[in-house]
């Protein structure tokens, strides 16, 4: 009895001891962080690796629900309400769900952020579903890999990469929605120079209204004692995108002429090709 004592008390130490060693994951967590627009995103999930193995159609087949990656779920987080593929999805945490094909996927955004794989599948939480084109990749990727690709103000791709694949997935945030709200309101306020400076140059960005740019980039730089040849900069842009050239010259060489003195060689080029793209003497 003493024996079978001192044997178990042996183990519970052994456990013990075991239980302090700390050693690198097979498949360790990343947690990635984007803002699309003006719009939150963030990724959650584990990276498996290659380590010599076929992965889709062996370790991963073909036309099975996977759960994206290793261990716990993928989950993706959105602080406003997005659109994938023409669906709308609410802001909050999902599971990422995808079903691996030769030439395509399908990608599930599901309404469930932990437990794994779904026991039973549950239509209703499906917040968006798509299907993908493999894009086949000329090297391989060790590590499974997904992160934000081709950022837009309005948009951006999610990017899985694994083995020699790349599966793109659209998502589409309300920036446009977002700043129009907040220059309407703004605008029946109290602007200031720098709310007029920003709403014109986010109309000049987007391909918005130019006329409209162009007044509230003047009222801008009357509000402004001594501009700086970035603002400047801007200003000869939409007076140029106006097709007012001989205004947009007189500025961006007022601009040029800051930027030297700035020494800002960035800025001396950038005036300097517009200076010979619009014909300035």
């Amino acid at each position: 009895m003493k024996k079978l004592l001192l044997l178990t008390a042996f183990i519970l130490a052994s456990l013990s001891l075991q239980a302090q060693i700390e050693t690198p994951a097979p498949s360790p967590f990343s947690k990635v962080e984007q803002k699309v627009g003006l719009t939150d995103i963030t990724l959650e999930y584990s990276r498996p690796a290659m380590r010599g193995r076929t992965i889709f159609g062996d370790l991963v087949p073909y036309d099975k629900l996977w759960r994206t990656g290793a261990n716990a779920n993928t989950k993706i987080t959105f602080g406003d309400d997005v659109t994938i593929d023409g669906q709308d999805v609410k802001a909050g945490t999902y599971s990422i769900f995808t079903k691996p094909g030769e030439s395509s996927w399908e990608v599930f955004v599901y309404a469930q952020d932990e437990g794994g794989l779904p026991k039973e599948w549950d239509e209703s939480r499906v917040a968006a579903k798509t299907v993908s084109q493999v894009v086949s990749l000329p090297m391989k990727i060790e590590s499974f890999t997904i992160g934000f690709d081709d950022l837009e103000s309005g948009s951006a791709i999610l990017g899985m990469m694994w083995e020699n694949v790349y599966v793109p997935v659209k998502i589409e945030v309300p920036t446009e929605k977002m700043v129009s709200e907040s220059i309407e309101k703004t605008m029946g306020g109290n602007p200031k120079a720098e709310d007029y400076y920003t709403a014109a140059v986010y109309y000049l960005d987007s391909d918005k209204d130019i006329k409209k740019a162009q007044e509230w980039m003047g009222k801008a730089m009357e509000m402004t004692d001594d501009p700086a040849y970035w603002q400047l900069r801007q200003q000869s842009l939409i007076q140029a995108k106006a097709g007012d050239t001989k205004a947009a010259i007189k500025t961006a060489k007022n601009s040029l002429a800051k930027a030297k003195e700035a020494g800002n060689d960035d800025y001396v080029k950038l005036n300097t090709d517009s200076l010979k793209e619009w014909g300035a003497e």
